[in-house]
């Protein structure tokens, strides 16, 4: 599909592609259906194909433009490549292989050379099978490709042929074309996606309605950024099917879990949900809450009024400045998977699946429980 397309367009997909710029909008700047540019990143699993660049030992595009020349002029194949610092032989090759002396054109030669050098080299997944069926059994384990690449190398620290990168296990599994790696084993990664996409994929938004009278996170207390002082959460909404969405609060220094139902995204609704919760919070518990730059918390103050709760902002596209949340909403996916609807989970059910989190030991807490940490800061 891609030979379809030039160098410049190729390269223009690809770059747009690894910035996280959807391809809609690609669509739009280089005139092209969706669905073919689709094709294009599909087949290579969302993986820019390496640059081609000539081997250093192959005849130049000059190089053929000077045997053209010797030949019109009557020299004879050695002295010609006498000229070019090749072997005779090399040159005959290539006179050969292209018409000999009467059809030799230095132009068509080089296209053609350019097209026969591009065979695919089987990697090394496909070329060692032992090392293939342990990348495969670790996948069905659902250990990552960075885990696997890294207990190849704790398994045969001396023996090179027995370790592989992770890129190379990405690019197995993305890039089917390789035969290296079945892909039903996509589904033991824990994003499941078929394609790669950029680091910053989805970094491009169309921009956001500013929220009136927001106080920024960096106007927040040192004491919440320490997590010294019990009292501080961050908040968001984990998204499910037909827009349905929970509210998930998380405190700082405990790590502790709330879930809340809310009917909608809008924000008098998500207000009024959380304030009921946050409410029957203990007052020492109740210090500052940070959200990030959606809508549905437009009517913080309102939020503020009812708990005496500030609320502080994110900046935009900065998820990491809500690590606890963030991370935690990633646990939630176990109870709550993509695509499923959060709208049909009563309050109570809600309560229970935070309770499974809050009685769940974690590293960061020496392998305390959140309901342990808690525990202690009420006493």
């Amino acid at each position: 599909m891609g030979s379809r397309y030039s160098d410049e367009l190729m390269g223009t997909l690809w770059e747009s592609w690894k910035r996280g710029v959807s391809l809609g909008v690609v669509s739009g700047e280089v005139g092209r259906p969706l669905n073919s540019l689709y094709r294009v990143i599909s087949d290579h699993g969302g993986i820019a194909p390496r640059p081609r660049r000539r081997a250093a030992r192959c005849l130049k595009a000059t190089e053929r433009e000077e045997i053209s020349r010797g030949m019109a002029s009557g020299l004879s194949i050695r002295a010609i490549a006498r000229s070019l610092g090749r072997a005779a032989s090399t040159v005959s090759r290539e006179i050969g292989r292209n018409g000999g002396r009467r059809e030799y054109r230095a132009a068509r030669a080089d296209r053609r050379a350019w097209r026969r050098a591009k065979r695919p080299k089987p990697c090394r997944l496909v070329l060692n099978e032992a090392l293939r069926l342990r990348v495969a059994a670790k996948l069905q384990q659902n250990c990552s490709p960075e885990q696997i690449s890294g207990w190849l190398k704790l398994q045969f620290p001396n023996d090179p042929a027995m370790q592989v990168s992770t890129e190379t296990i990405y690019r197995s599994l993305f890039v089917q074309s390789r035969g290296a790696l079945k892909r039903e084993l996509l589904d033991h990664l824990r994003s499941k996606r078929r394609t790669r996409r950029a680091s910053n994929g989805g970094a491009i938004h169309v921009a956001r309605r500013k929220i009136v009278g927001a106080v920024s996170i960096r106007e927040r207390p040192a004491e919440v950024e320490d997590r010294a002082i019990p009292g501080h959460w961050e908040g968001d909404l984990l998204a499910g099917a037909r827009f349905s969405n929970i509210a998930t609060l998380v405190e700082r220094h405990t790590r502790f879990t709330m879930l809340v139902k809310v009917p909608s995204k809008h924000s008098e609704k998500v207000v009024t949900a959380l304030a009921k919760q946050v409410c029957k919070l203990p007052v020492e518990l109740r210090r500052s809450l940070t959200w990030d730059q959606g809508v549905e918390m437009s009517q913080h103050a309102k939020f503020t009024v009812a708990t005496d709760v500030q609320v502080y902002f994110c900046d935009p596209h900065s998820p990491w400045q809500r690590g606890s949340n963030e991370n935690t909403n990633g646990l939630l996916r176990q109870y709550f998977p993509h695509g499923t609807d959060l709208s049909r989970f009563t309050q109570a059910q809600l309560n229970k699946v935070a309770l499974s989190l809050n009685q769940r030991p974690r590293k960061i807490l020496g392998f305390h429980t959140p309901a342990e940490k808690l525990e202690e800061v009420l006493r």
